[in-house]
């Protein structure tokens, strides 16, 4: 039996308690923050098959959230140290997809607000994918020398878990990593397949805040108020003219208005509106020009309309939540992308253009310049696939109500391909 063999056979073997796992972390997800339980399965797991296990790992401003990352590392011995690392969390979403294992949960946020949680991401996907390669790192053990550093990072969809942990000192309590390595699934790319990028992979991200202020009054004499209202319309529409004119057509940059609020009633012109905006590049001088650029271009139309300096709009880059871009090291996506063919066959790894969606996952590569790698885990039934590029039903996108992954063989792919890529780093 080659090596290739043993490692299918391994796998096999532990595919009826992965899809069992990774059925009820679907049923009980938790929201960013909150990941107790999950964090708690996490752990237990890892220390079953060998990982020394610390939890509670992160550090937040709010006092009132608790560090649930969990980290595992496994010593094997002198050699080179592997990060891989899962995310832990779900969405505020209300399960539609009627599966037998779809989540049901209910819970009150902080503000007080009832909401349904879901994952929707496949966070759980990613969590049971780890678990199996865990696992199946300590029963090939013989195989290779080095140390898994396995990190369960909490809060990913709001962009600040794996900040988190570094601020607890990750990389001072625990061995620097020589590599970072991380999967995601793909809501458009068959099951059984794997996809990446070399280069810049996913984008940054900044989520901003624009408190248009004004001089309210009666709608019936606008002539005696500076509209908000009327403001923000036009910041919104000149917003659009810095990715067409200051950013190069050759450079990715995206500036989107998600949110718009102000006003009580028909006849008030009111004093505020406030705009949220997201934005996304991959170049920092980018990401820079454009926050810059919305600074500019917000307070230059309001004193363009007679607002007086004191109260032109108040524009806050929300600080917790930032991502980095993610950028897939070049040398180590040939490595592994070769190990990727040889281990699940030429017809099933893809080379995928970038994204403007976003992770946090880079963090864990910026500050120490470690070498990062990502790739895309096939999660959709072949045949619905076929059928949507063939004029059928569009597939649901990740965040959606519907979003519902084919679990084998995704898992099953998703453990080989991680593991393999690993075995490949620290190998005798």
């Amino acid at each position: 039996m080659n090596f290739n063999q043993r490692l299918d056979q391994l796998l096999h073997q532990q595919i009826p308690t992965l899809i069992a796992t990774y059925k009820s972390l679907h049923a009980a997800p938790e929201l960013s923050h909150y990941e107790e339980m999950t964090a708690s399965l996490v752990a237990k797991e890892l220390r079953s098959c060998g990982y020394a296990v610390t939890e509670n790992v992160g550090e937040y401003e709010q006092p009132e959230w608790k560090g649930h990352g969990v980290v595992g590392l496994f010593e094997n011995g002198p050699g080179p140290t592997v990060l891989v690392r899962t995310d832990l969390d779900a969405l505020p979403i209300e399960e539609k997809t009627e599966l037998p294992y779809a989540s049901t949960v209910s819970v009150k946020t902080a503000d007080g607000a009832q909401v349904s949680v879901m994952h929707a991401c496949g966070h759980d996907l990613h969590a049971t994918c780890f678990l199996g390669t865990a696992r199946l790192l300590t029963d090939l053990r013989e195989s290779w020398s080095g140390s898994v550093l396995m990190v369960g990072q909490p809060a990913e969809e709001t962009a600040d878990g794996a900040n988190a942990m570094l601020r607890a000192g990750l990389y001072e309590r625990f061995p620097l990593p020589d590599y970072a390595l991380a999967l995601h699934s793909h809501a458009e790319l068959e099951a059984g397949k794997v996809g990446f990028t070399s280069g810049y992979f996913l984008a940054s991200l900044n989520s901003v805040d624009v408190t248009v202020r004004g001089i309210g009054g009666h709608g019936s004499t606008p002539e005696q108020t500076r509209d908000p209202i009327l403001l923000a319309a036009q910041i919104i529409l000149a917003l659009q003219t810095i990715v067409s004119r200051e950013i190069s057509p050759l450079d990715a940059a995206v500036v989107s208005v998600g949110s718009i609020h102000g006003g009580t009633k028909y006849n008030i012109i009111p004093d505020e509106v406030h705009l949220q905006l997201t934005v996304r590049s991959y170049k920092e001088d980018v990401r820079e020009r454009l926050l810059a650029s919305i600074e500019r271009i917000s307070r230059g139309i309001a004193l363009a309309a007679g607002v007086p300096d004191e109260l032109t709009p108040v524009v806050k880059v929300n600080a917790a939540e930032f991502a980095p871009a993610t950028y897939n090291d070049p040398c180590l996506s040939s490595r592994l992308g070769a190990v990727f063919r040889e281990t699940l066959g030429e017809a099933n790894v893809v080379d995928l253009p970038p994204r403007m969606g976003s992770e946090d996952f880079g963090r864990f590569g910026l500050e120490r310049k470690i070498p990062t790698f990502m790739f895309f885990l096939g999660a959709v039934d072949p045949g619905r696939v076929l059928a949507s590029k063939q004029g059928g039903l569009a597939l649901p996108p990740l965040h959606s109500s519907y979003y519902a992954p084919l679990a084998e063989p995704t898992i099953r792919t998703g453990v080989k391909a991680m593991t393999s890529a690993v075995l490949d780093l620290v190998k005798k």
